[in-house]
């Protein structure tokens, strides 16, 4: 089996299936932890007033099994096998024919394309589980920050721990590099949140956004920090810019920073270095 995992393609093709799998569950976790967030906040004030605090039904990342939104119907294992269902069923639930998003399988091929490409470009070890780990966490935040511009602690402060964990045996970089690739990268956006807020007097991002760079700063170090904070802002202005001129969105309607901050994050981790180089010249 090892001798088999050694094969880059046959490691990219097992990767991929992991992916798919991978990317089913992420597409709960997108689903449920906001939910589970806001009744834990409920809980939690209602505790606060010293009032009755709220009944909700149990709901985990677990359990119930999942169900169509709109019939509560619940979803049979072969409904739900990835992407191939949702073909299957032609983007609609069996019981009730209401629509299903194609973001469940986009997520899942997003998924498994970025595993099957860690898998081939790391090789079999350490460091291609650790980036299946970054790539999980970066996606299942993209899905929840998209829908609620929220950037879960759940996820950003272990994504945050995790990459100074696995410096400290060098996977990506150093761990010197590491911890102040945390520091500076929640200090960075810190400091150009508050120079927003003084000139405007309005909040121009969230506190989940620090602690995301943070992370990216633990994974990558703070080498790779100019380079993801540029490449973020330069996917972040042209998707706003085409969501202005095209889809009609207003200037005052706020647009989630963290989905740029992941596709740069992955970015860097692949290709930052050689990015850096060519622009920095060989000394880097």
């Amino acid at each position: 089996m090892f001798a088999l995992l050694a094969d880059p393609v046959a490691y990219a093709i097992v990767a991929a299936l992991l992916g798919l799998m991978v990317g089913s569950f992420l597409n709960v976790v997108i689903h449920r932890l906001p939910i589970m967030l806001e009744r834990e906040w409920a809980s939690e004030c209602a505790e606060f007033r010293e009032e009755a605090a709220p009944v909700f039904e149990p709901l985990t990342l677990s359990k119930p099994r999942s169900r169509c939104p709109k019939c509560a119907r619940q979803i049979a294992a072969t409904e739900n096998i990835p992407v191939l269902s949702w073909l299957l069923l032609r983007g609609r639930c069996k019981g009730c024919a209401a629509s299903i998003s194609a973001r469940y399988p986009l997520v899942e091929i997003a998924t498994a394309c970025l595993f099957a490409f860690a898998a081939y470009r790391l090789g079999f070890g350490a460091a291609s589980f650790a980036a299946f780990g970054f790539i999980a966490a970066l996606i299942a935040l993209t899905g929840i920050d998209l829908d609620t511009q929220l950037l879960p602690d759940d996820i950003t402060l272990p994504l945050l721990w995790a990459g100074l964990l696995f410096n400290a045996f060098g996977t990506f970089t150093d761990l010197k590099s590491a911890v102040f690739g945390a520091v500076a990268g929640y200090l960075s956006l810190w400091l150009v949140y508050q120079g927003f807020k003084i000139t405007t007097g309005k909040e121009g991002m969230g506190y989940g956004d620090f602690k995301l760079l943070a992370a990216l700063g633990a994974w990558l170090g703070w080498q790779m920090l100019p380079l993801t904070i540029l490449l973020s802002s330069f996917v972040g202005a042209l998707i706003g810019i085409a969501m202005m001129v095209f889809a009609r969105h207003g200037r005052d309607v706020p647009i989630p920073f963290g989905p740029y901050l992941a596709i740069a994050g992955i970015v860097a981790m692949f290709w930052g270095k050689p990015l850096t180089q060519a622009y920095l010249g060989s000394s880097f």
